[in-house]
């Protein structure tokens, strides 16, 4: 079981790792950590309903609470809104840790975009964290979130900005946000085709009557080698 489970969190296949979170239910279908290994497998395959039984019974059989934001948001995805809020503000969020706080308020940001309150969603990630100046483990997805929100909202130089700051302190790659920041500032690409040749001539600039393109130059004007070449010719 402990080498099924140690399966699940090496396997980037996804669906490779949720087979063997499934293998190690099987094996221990009452250890607390066994079922919340494969709720957190079933979330991450978007197999809500299922990854939603799965943290449940986890939840009874170990009395932690850190699986509440991977709970709200399979309701969420279930689209049952009002029984996400209700996990949201369980009574026990407020005991735990911070990171997992800040999950919630994802969530609820959410929650609050898929109601059609996209200022509500805003408003729910203004934490401190959000304008402390110190780099937090979960700093990326909360500036991530905050400039989604701020762009559902209309607010795109706002989200410019957050999508700017996720970014740069995104060093292991957990967003896209680098690459939702190019969307918003597209570029430009001028028209390199060479224009004909009577729209080169006119924009040249050369006003010079055809005459003076045909002035012979002097020996000062000339190299001491091209000097020499011509007074060979």
């Amino acid at each position: 079981m402990g080498r099924l489970l140690a399966a699940v969190g090496a396997e980037s296949d996804l669906e490779r790792a949720y087979e063997y979170a499934n293998a190690a239910r099987k094996l221990a279908a009452r250890v607390g950590v066994v079922r919340e290994t494969s709720g957190i497998a079933a979330y991450r395959t978007g197999r809500w309903a299922e990854a939603l039984s799965e943290l449940r019974t986890a939840r009874r059989l170990t009395g932690r609470a850190t699986s509440l934001p991977l709970m709200a948001d399979c309701e969420r995805a279930l689209g049952r809104l009002d029984r996400a809020l209700a996990i949201v503000n369980d009574p026990s969020a407020g005991r735990l840790d911070r990171a997992t706080q800040i999950e919630l308020r994802i969530v609820e940001s959410g929650v609050r975009r898929d109601e059609g309150r996209p200022a509500a969603a805003v408003v729910a990630l203004q934490v401190p964290e959000l304008t402390d100046g110190r780099q937090h483990p979960w700093s990326p997805r909360l500036f991530y979130a905050y400039a989604d929100a701020l762009l559902d909202a209309g607010r795109a130089d706002e989200a410019r900005e957050w999508f700017a700051e996720a970014a740069a302190c995104d060093t292991g790659g957990e967003t896209d946000a680098a690459d939702r920041l190019d969307s918003l500032d597209p570029i430009l690409i001028d028209d390199l085709t060479e224009p004909d040749e009577e729209e080169s001539w006119d924009k040249s600039g050369w006003q010079e009557e055809p005459e003076a393109l045909g002035q012979v130059l002097t020996a000062g004007d000339l190299s001491a080698d091209e000097t020499v070449a011509q007074s060979q010719v």
